[in-house]
């Protein structure tokens, strides 16, 4: 997304407000639709793995491929749409998107699901920056903040909503096609939406001399495909009896670090980078970077740990389990709604209770399932989980908000998609990390692990711009 919000050409800022408004809805569909996928199997991956076989590997990798695509081709994805036009990604994302759903529900085998995960993730990530750009140039500056006020509420409640519609899907059982459903259900909503991006969305030629970082792409593509590659591979079945790992795994780790090593190389020396070499210059965005990384893992993580303990330790159904994220659910509406108007006051500060907040819910949650281990009932988990919930939602606004506190406009589009992107790539590794220690520990010491990556955060948190802008539109 190399071009800025705040572009509005004469004939589209004229748009009546109904057309405004229905335009909004259908990015806001889509939008909510992708990162629903991008959750919705954090609950269902037992169910998954019990019925295609793929065991511990297959959990890992079915959030993690997404997420994976996602964030590798999300900032490449905005500059596609700004060479060839948004109206027209918008819709091929979408419509890739729905076909990747159908291959999702009907695949067959555990290496047929990651591979279409992988496929709708990339699409996703077509769909996803065209938003911001479209609206951006529809609606008038002075009231494109209604527009984005929209997206924290609406993204904050699709994060933990897909589980939960996972759930519910998963025990209902629809025709008897058990966890297929819940991909299937985006021909459905998916279309619908399609239809409507069609008929609404404004066209827009694009401009061919916008460049993209193919290689760059494909470098960071190598370079977190062999880092997860090796990481899950030797959580899952890489390692020898003795449970040292064999060769494959530590060879998958040796090919990330190095794609890790000439992606950053790539970013020094080319003209057109993933990231404007200036963002990682301002200290306040770099530590936001940083911290940003590091949260989103570990909250990722969190989440999958605390699905697996509910289903594999405790028992619970899908079902079951979605009805015991409800409190989380409620801390994370609760807290994004109140710091919306808050952040401008207190700045940083809330950044840092936000993460104090999700520490004291991590450190309450361990001691409560170590205490009560597999006789812990729903009234126990209630208060820490509600706890976490307000953490997380006391976070993941703020810090992004403040990330981008000082710097300059036109960076700005270079900065919400990579601040998108590593949110996406913290996600993957973070899941595929926490999950590790869970397969080969306990769920006890995976949330020591999670409290452990919270508290790394504190320190960053102090070096975040002390203000967000005034007028942000991200």
């Amino acid at each position: 997304m190399t071009q800025t919000l705040h572009e509005t050409s004469k004939s589209e800022a004229a748009l009546p407000a109904r057309a405004r408004w229905a335009i909004l809805a259908v990015i806001l569909a889509a939008d909510v639709l992708d990162l629903l996928d991008a959750t919705i199997t954090n609950i269902a991956a037992p169910t998954i793995t019990a019925d295609l076989g793929g065991g511990p590997g297959l959990v890992q990798w079915l959030g993690a491929a997404y997420a994976l695509a996602l964030g590798v081709l999300l900032v490449p994805g905005g500059r596609l749409g700004d060479k060839y036009g948004r109206r027209r990604l918008f819709l091929t994302g979408l419509a890739g998107f729905v076909a990747a759903s159908l291959a999702c529900g009907l695949a067959p085998t555990p290496a047929t699901l990651v591979a279409a995960r992988l496929v709708q993730g990339a699409f996703g990530a077509l769909v996803i920056p065209q938003g911001f750009g479209i609206l951006g140039a529809t609606w008038p500056r002075d009231q494109i903040g209604k527009a984005f006020a929209l997206f924290g509420p609406a993204m904050g409640l699709s994060a933990v909503g897909g589980p939960v519609l996972a759930g519910f899907l998963v025990d209902a059982d629809l025709a008897g096609l058990g966890w297929r459903p819940m991909f299937l259900i985006n021909l459905l909503l998916g279309g619908a939406a399609l239809l409507a991006a069609a008929r609404l969305l404004p066209r827009d030629t694009g401009d061919r001399s916008v460049s993209v970082d193919g290689p760059g792409s494909a470098l960071l593509a190598g370079a977190m495909l062999g880092l997860l590659g090796g990481l899950i591979d030797g959580s899952a079945g890489g390692t020898s009896s003795g449970g040292a790992w064999t060769t494959r795994p530590l060879v998958l780790l040796l090919l990330g670090l190095a794609a890790s090593a000439a992606f950053c190389h790539r970013q020094r020396t080319a003209a057109h980078p993933l990231i404007e070499p200036s963002l990682l210059r301002n200290r306040g965005f770099a530590a936001g970077l940083t911290l940003g990384v590091a949260a989103f893992a570990a909250t990722s993580g969190l989440l999958y740990v605390i699905s697996l303990f509910l289903q594999q330790d405790l028992g619970r159904t899908p079902a079951d389990t979605a009805l015991g994220l409800i409190p989380l659910t409620l801390g994370i509406v609760i807290a994004s709604i109140a710091c919306h108007g808050l952040i401008h006051t207190y700045g940083r500060r809330l950044a840092t209770t936000g993460l104090l907040i999700l520490l004291a819910g991590c450190v309450w949650l361990l001691l409560q399932i170590h205490h009560t281990g597999t006789h812990t009932t729903t009234w126990h988990l209630l208060p820490p989980l509600l706890i976490l919930g307000v953490g997380m939602g006391t976070c993941f606004g703020t810090i992004y908000d403040l990330t981008i506190g000082d710097i300059a406009p036109t960076e700005a589009g270079s900065a919400s998609g990579s601040l998108n992107a590593v949110q996406q790539l913290a996600n993957a590794t973070g899941a595929a990390a926490v999950t590790t220690v869970y397969f080969h520990t306990n769920s006890t010491i995976s949330l020591l692990v999670v409290a452990a990556a919270v508290a790394t955060c504190l320190p960053l948190a102090a070096l975040l711009p002390r203000n967000p802008q005034k007028e942000q539109h991200h």
